[in-house]
């Protein structure tokens, strides 16, 4: 197997406020200033909540490989330490939290979470814009970012659109634009928008969210080896706790991520209606090339590393990834009716009629209201409303279209490149 190429990034200038900023870190013994030791974070942790008790112990490899290689291999600017810490706390937080309250009430657990609708597929194959619209639907319930970050205690339905938590999570998802202004144009973050179930899933240490955000070697790897079914089995906890007082008739799920882990998805949520994107990857890999190289320069000056993520940007390891769930149909792990197959084009050409055979392949009722929120969320947010994202399609990544025949002609996914 041939060695992959790091597809070419040149992050932008930073702001003049950051730069400074780090600069001046540069003068501090930044491990003292900003610890990220596993005493500090817990005690803090345990602390800022009053408890004590984290649960099961299978998060503690994970945490431990993580913040080593925070230390040994992200190489933090003094914004990458600060923004790192304060994400550790509050995972462990919400450790903390979930385990307490279901102590405190058992009865969560006996909440059903009934044929949710998972979109998977590519980063940057259309799965945000799908997810956007598909939540318009009243009939369905999305976990929102200020409740995946701090899902304890339970939201209530009485107090759901004010929730002091929403006004904190907007705070620091926005953030994100103002350390990288160039980040609104690829993902729009506020703390009251629809979330992806990697954050749903940080609190156990394993998780594509956790993966995303540093340049981390030896924790990407151990990601890729781990058991996910405890983590399925957590991000269901975490669902059940959130419908306990605001109930949800049937959840709206995303996360490219799930495309991995189909079979331990379908462990978990053996009912779920699983919506698979399709865009040429070529293209996809040029954009997530993009927005990761971003994520990571938030917090770090190092140069870009693809290969930590090659199963989503360089082309054999993205290639074999889609492959994998091809195998996965043709042997049944899949089953047939569990996936439904959404082309990029598609939704970008009639939006409307794409949602309809979506609607219509799992049987589900498609009123006139949705249609009508779907076209005014459509005409409210129109293409590059928050700027262009522009990025470069380098000449290795199109050598790798022969990578991609196979999945390209079964899907009959056209070129766009």
């Amino acid at each position: 197997m041939k060695k992959p190429i790091n597809p070419r990034w040149n992050p932008p200038p930073q702001p003049h406020w950051l730069q400074a900023m780090n600069e001046e870190g540069r003068c501090f013994d930044l491990t003292a200033v900003v610890p990220l030791d596993e005493m500090s974070l817990l005690q803090h942790a345990q602390q800022a909540t009053g408890l004590r008790d984290f649960g099961d112990d299978l998060w503690r490899e994970p945490f431990a490989v993580l913040i080593k290689a925070l230390e040994q291999e992200a190489k933090l600017t003094l914004m990458g330490r600060l923004m790192a810490r304060s994400d550790i706390v509050l995972w462990l937080s919400t450790r903390l939290q979930v385990t307490d309250t279901l102590k405190k009430h058992p009865v969560i657990v006996d909440e059903e979470i009934i044929a949710p609708t998972v979109i998977v597929g590519l980063p940057r194959s259309g799965t945000s814009i799908l997810f956007e619209l598909l939540s318009q639907d009243s009939g369905v319930g999305v976990p929102l970012m200020w409740e995946a970050l701090q899902p304890c205690p339970p939201p209530e339905s009485s107090t759901y659109t004010t929730d002091s938590r929403i006004a904190q999570a907007d705070k620091l998802f926005t953030q994100w634009s103002r350390v990288a202004p160039e980040f609104s144009s690829m993902h729009e973050m506020r703390g009251d928008i629809p979330a992806e179930c990697g954050l749903l899933m940080a609190a156990t240490f394993i998780s594509d969210h956790c993966a995303a955000l540093h340049q981390t070697h030896s924790y990407s790897a151990l990601c890729s080896v781990a058991d996910y079914l405890p983590v399925y089995q957590y991000h269901k906890k975490i669902l059940q706790i959130l419908q306990w007082k605001n109930p949800r008739r049937r959840w709206l799920l995303k996360s490219p991520e799930h495309q991995v882990h189909l079979d331990t998805l379908l462990n978990v949520y053996p009912d779920a209606q699983i919506v698979q994107t399709h865009r040429d990857p070529i293209k996809c890999m040029a954009s997530s090339t993009s927005l990761i190289g971003t994520l990571y320069h938030m917090r770090s000056n190092q140069p870009f590393n693809a290969e930590l993520f090659a199963n989503i940007i360089t082309g054999e390891a993205t290639a074999q990834r889609l492959e994998y769930v091809i195998d996965q149909r043709a042997k049944g792990i899949v089953p047939a009716a569990s996936i439904f197959d959404s082309r990029y084009q598609d939704l970008m050409d009639n939006p409307i009629e794409c949602i309809e055979k979506i609607y219509a392949f799992f049987d589900m009722p498609l009123t006139d209201d949705t249609r009508g929120k779907m076209r005014k969320y459509l005409r409210d947010r129109p293409k590059e409303k928050f700027g262009s994202h522009t990025y470069e399609v380098s000449q290795c990544n199109a050598r790798d279209r022969e990578f991609f025949r196979r999945y390209q002609t079964l899907y009959d996914v056209p070129d766009e490149v």
